[in-house]
């Protein structure tokens, strides 16, 4: 009896040996989850002093032809990163907004990927690769198109209800306070375990900057123009940039309605055939 015992323990364990033809005895991998599916951002910038008042407004002509209204929102914001800007250099931006028709606060963290030669399937996959794919609800993808480039965003918003119903920041410290009990996991444990939340804990405030955005429906699709007036690169005083931009999360229109933007924006020539680097000159001129 002992002999056959060891003859069929010989017999298994062949089996178990045996080539990869006995597919069986492996264990099946997880299915990985979809790449995410992206909305729309479409954004241009505009000449200043051929869309704006002196006063700053813009000229009736541009709110009558883009079907804006002449009354804007206010909108206070400020970036928060290190002085030797960590999170940025990451891809990472960490942003803190406070809207006069809202009562909360917007706390947003958003991690951007380049688009290299337009191919956004690619930009997808390596986010895929980091961990932002079809299945996170918490963080929502748009693909950000300006004159000549593309950039692959996941942003992560959370809110916090204020009291206050003007566009009034809490102090650098409170914000940071609010910013860091909010901070997702994602960007807490970014390239090591608490990276994000050591670059946050040593950041400070850039801004805060007040700018107006006048809202309108232009073409069926709701438009917004807004006004920054960002501080110079000599530090002497503001610059205004224009941004026009539409959001839709129709993939098959976004490029057709692109277009049409574009050249209503040449045929005027208020269009700067230029990409934006906002957040950028914001965190180099703070």
């Amino acid at each position: 009896m002992k002999k056959w015992k060891k003859v069929t323990a010989s017999l298994m364990l062949s089996i178990v040996t045996l080539g990869s033809g006995l597919t069986f005895l492996d264990t099946p991998p997880a299915s990985a989850a979809a790449n995410a599916v992206p909305a729309y951002e479409v954004k241009f910038l505009a000449k200043p002093e051929l869309v704006l008042n002196t006063n700053g407004t813009p000229r009736s002509e541009v709110i009558q032809t883009l079907g804006l209204n002449a009354t804007p929102r206010n909108i206070n914001v400020e970036y928060f990163d290190t002085n030797a800007l960590g999170l940025d250099a990451q891809g990472w931006n960490v942003r803190f907004r406070k809207k006069d028709d809202k009562n909360n606060y917007e706390l947003t963290y958003k991690k951007r990927y380049p688009v290299m030669n337009g191919d956004i399937n690619a930009a997808l996959t390596l986010a895929n690769q980091e961990g932002f794919d079809s299945s996170d609800d918490n963080y929502e993808a748009e693909i950000d198109w300006g004159y000549g480039k593309q950039t692959l965003s996941f942003s992560n918003t959370k809110k916090v209800d204020t009291k206050t119903t003007d566009i009034q920041l809490p102090s650098e410290k409170d914000a940071l306070n609010l910013l860091l009990d909010k901070l997702p996991g994602k960007l807490k444990n970014w390239s090591a375990s608490n990276w994000g939340k050591q670059q946050l804990t040593q950041a400070r405030a850039y801004g805060p900057i007040i700018f107006q955005r006048y809202e309108g429906t232009w073409n069926g699709q709701e438009l917004t123009l807004e006004v920054w007036p960002i501080r110079n690169a000599a530090g002497t005083g503001t610059e205004n940039i224009i941004e026009v931009s539409f959001k839709t999360d129709d993939s098959a229109a976004v490029s057709g309605l692109r277009n049409q933007l574009l050249q209503l924006l040449q045929n005027k020539n208020w269009l700067i055939p230029a990409d934006g680097l906002k957040t950028q000159t914001i965190l180099e001129r703070y």
